[in-house]
């Protein structure tokens, strides 16, 4: 759904040459994409919430009611991740304001822009990332 929303309303950031990474108008072009989506995903919960409430319907058949409680928690799961979304983006906002978005939190080197158009609310360059989720698969073997 994310990636969806960003491909449908921005188009990627064209650096010009010479230009500095992570300059006020590749910033304000990265507050602009995370400022939409989470206003999309704050409007996609409103109306879940408006939804359920509306369509609050007691079944007789137990299988029909198992199905609507079935339906209501997959999208509370679905709500659930975006709200936790939406507190990395406003996480992502508050490293726009202080400076550190777009460089890598473990070793300080840029991310780089088409990760970020990829991954705006990515924290880690592709090579720290690809080693903490090397890491993570050999602990869950």
């Amino acid at each position: 759904m994310a990636e969806e929303l960003l491909h449908k309303h921005f188009q990627p950031y064209s650096p010009e040459e010479g230009e500095e990474y992570m300059s006020p108008k590749q910033l304000d072009h990265f507050r602009k994409i995370l400022e939409t989506l989470k206003k999309e995903l704050s409007e996609d919960i409103d109306r879940t919430v408006h939804t359920m409430q509306d369509e609050a319907t007691v079944f007789a058949d137990p299988n029909d009611r198992a199905s609507q409680e079935t339906d209501i928690a997959i999208e509370l799961r679905n709500r659930d991740r975006e709200r936790k979304l939406i507190k990395k983006i406003e996480e992502t906002l508050s490293r726009i304001d202080s400076g550190d978005y777009g460089f890598c939190d473990k070793c300080g080197v840029e991310v780089g822009i088409k990760r970020l158009e990829a991954r705006p609310t990515a924290t880690l360059c592709i090579d720290c990332k690809t080693l903490e989720e090397l890491k993570e698969r050999q602990m869950a073997k």
